[in-house]
């Protein structure tokens, strides 16, 4: 079954649906049933000649109340021929919507309006407004370039701010007229002048408010197009949050008025304190948790590198051994008991089976063997030693240093190392090494005689 809607479900529906899809429009038309109630608002009907609409205008979006001693609303009457700008929004206790007016024109600027939609559809086909084409504005920028009258309120709003909020940023005026037939080529110079510079970080181009003929050079194309070709992101702050312009379409980042211009650039001095403080706080936060975790790591490896070393473990093998020790000890005594307990057994067991005789028998018989074995061992280790010094004496005469402790010498062949016998080892020239019983002496032969022996 399909959902079924309650009446302020499907009310608040449509009206969600609306306001999103119409937050801000132009309307031309006729102005009918006009009421003017004792609360300052205006309520009528824009018609043309197949439709109505209906139209509130509250009192604290008249003009006068942002231009005091100019009342425009109460020429408004009946029949006029107007354009109205607004939103769409749906009166929710009636079921109705309506538009709700931020700004009404005689039907004289009519004509302008049709010409700022057909400049806003050709620039749009060009893709002066394509969002991929817009460089970012940098944020807290230390070189601004501003764009505008230097003999406005403006100027002096925006430096106001700039001072309170610019951090020591260095701001030059690019001087142009806002208003008038000659402010379109004023505006595009300044811009173009601001990018041959190249000194500053983002362009500023701000005016305040004004009616659609006071704001109409902003609409101009070769603005645009200085806009559009600009290197430098270009800000916009033209006129009251409901003006807007070419130059906001096509600008990189557009601000609703020029003092929010200003306040878009750079944050406020508190703020950026609050956020230090912030950040110093989770900086300590996240530098005790991290030390925190690595001291109770460095614990823990503590603990374990002290069980794992050689100290330690040293300390785990003296105690193991001394453990085992004690068990050999007492398994050695057990063992010891154990086998003189056999012993003794086996002891009386042989006395009792072979008898007193016997065993003195054999002690003198061993006792007579023993005294043989001596002597026979005495004589073998003389026979020994006799053999020894007849080989020692016969190896001394072999030894190749005994000639040379008699005064003789040993001669060898450097390049060979083998003993000089006879001339025919040598050639002249040959280096020699001549062993003496003190030391070496190194010769080299200058000629050889050959002889008999």
């Amino acid at each position: 079954m399909s959902h079924v809607f309650s009446v302020t479900e499907l009310t608040s529906s449509i009206k969600e649906a609306v306001e999103i899809q119409f937050p801000f429009v132009w309307v031309r038309g006729q102005v009918s049933n006009l009421s003017r109630p004792g609360s300052g608002h205006i309520y009528f009907t824009l018609k043309d000649e197949q439709a109505g609409l209906q139209v509130v205008w509250f009192k604290n979006s008249h003009p006068f109340s942002r231009q005091k001693g100019c009342d425009p609303a109460s020429t408004l009457e009946g029949g006029q021929d107007v354009v109205c700008a607004g939103k769409i929004g749906v009166y929710a206790p009636k079921g109705t919507y309506q538009l709700i007016a931020e700004l009404i024109q005689e039907q004289g600027f009519g004509d302008l309006f049709l010409a700022f939609e057909a400049l806003k559809n050709k620039l749009k086909a060009l893709g002066y407004f394509d969002p991929a084409q817009k460089i970012p504005v940098p944020f807290c920028p230390d070189r601004i370039a501003i764009v505008t009258s230097p003999t406005g309120a403006v100027i002096h709003d925006f430096m106001r701010v700039a001072a309170d909020r610019g951090l020591g940023s260095r701001i030059r005026v690019y001087p142009s007229r806002v208003q008038g037939e000659n402010a379109p080529g004023d505006l595009a110079r300044a811009i173009k002048l601001a990018n041959e510079q190249n000194w500053a970080q983002v362009i500023i181009l701000i005016r305040g408010g004004g009616s659609l003929e006071d704001l109409w050079a902003f609409n101009a194309e070769e603005v645009a197009r200085a806009i559009f070709e600009s290197e430098i992101p270009v800000l916009t702050g033209i006129g009251h949050e409901t003006d807007t312009t070419i130059a906001d379409l096509t600008a990189d980042q557009r601000m609703a008025t020029p003092s929010q211009a200003a306040q878009c650039l750079w944050p406020q001095r508190k703020d950026m304190i609050l956020d230090v403080d912030e950040m110093e706080t989770a900086l300590i936060r996240s530098y005790n948790n991290f030390l925190e975790t690595r001291l109770q790591r460095l614990h823990h490896l503590s603990k374990a590198l002290g069980w794992l070393s050689p100290g330690q473990l040293l300390q785990r093998l003296d105690e193991r051994l001394d453990s085992l020790e004690a068990n050999l000890i007492r398994s050695a005594r057990d063992l010891w008991k154990n086998r003189t307990d056999q012993l003794g057994e086996l002891e009386s067991r042989i006395w009792a089976k072979f008898g007193r005789e016997f065993w003195e028998l054999k002690s003198t018989s061993l006792d007579y063997l023993e005294k043989r074995l001596i002597n026979s061992a005495r004589a073998l280790i003389i026979q020994k030693e006799n053999q020894l010094s007849l080989d020692f004496e016969r190896l001394t005469g072999l030894d190749p240093h005994g000639p040379i402790k008699r005064g003789y010498s040993m001669v060898t062949l450097e390049r060979t190392g083998l003993f000089l016998r006879s001339v025919n080892d040598v050639q002249a020239g040959d280096a020699l090494r001549i062993a003496v019983i003190d030391g070496l002496v190194k010769g080299r032969v200058e000629d050889k005689t050959e002889g008999s022996h």
